[in-house]
C-alpha cells in the first residue's frame, strides 16, 4: 500500500492513464462482443489484445476493429 501511496505522490497522472487504459480495454471487449455475439472468443480477443504489444490506444481501436471485421467475414 506505502508503494502505491509514494507513487500516486511522485506521479500522479498515472493513475489517471492507467485507468483510461482499463476503461478503453473494457469498452473494447464490450464492443466485440456486441458486434460478434456467440462468435466472441474471450481468449481470441486476448490474443489479438496482447499479441500486437503496446500500443496507443487510437491504434489499438483500429486493431479491434479490424479483429472484429475479420471474425464477421469468417474468422
Amino acid at each position: 500500500m506505502q508503494g502505491e501511496v509514494s507513487r500516486y505522490i511522485c506521479l500522479p497522472g498515472q493513475a489517471t492513464a492507467y485507468y483510461i487504459g482499463y476503461t478503453k480495454i473494457l469498452e473494447a471487449r464490450q464492443r466485440a462482443m456486441d458486434e460478434l455475439g456467440e462468435q466472441f472468443d474471450l481468449k481470441e480477443f486476448h490474443n489479438v489484445l496482447l499479441g500486437n504489444g503496446a500500443l496507443p490506444l487510437d491504434i489499438l481501436d483500429q486493431v479491434i476493429t479490424g479483429y472484429i471485421q475479420s471474425e464477421v467475414e469468417g474468422g
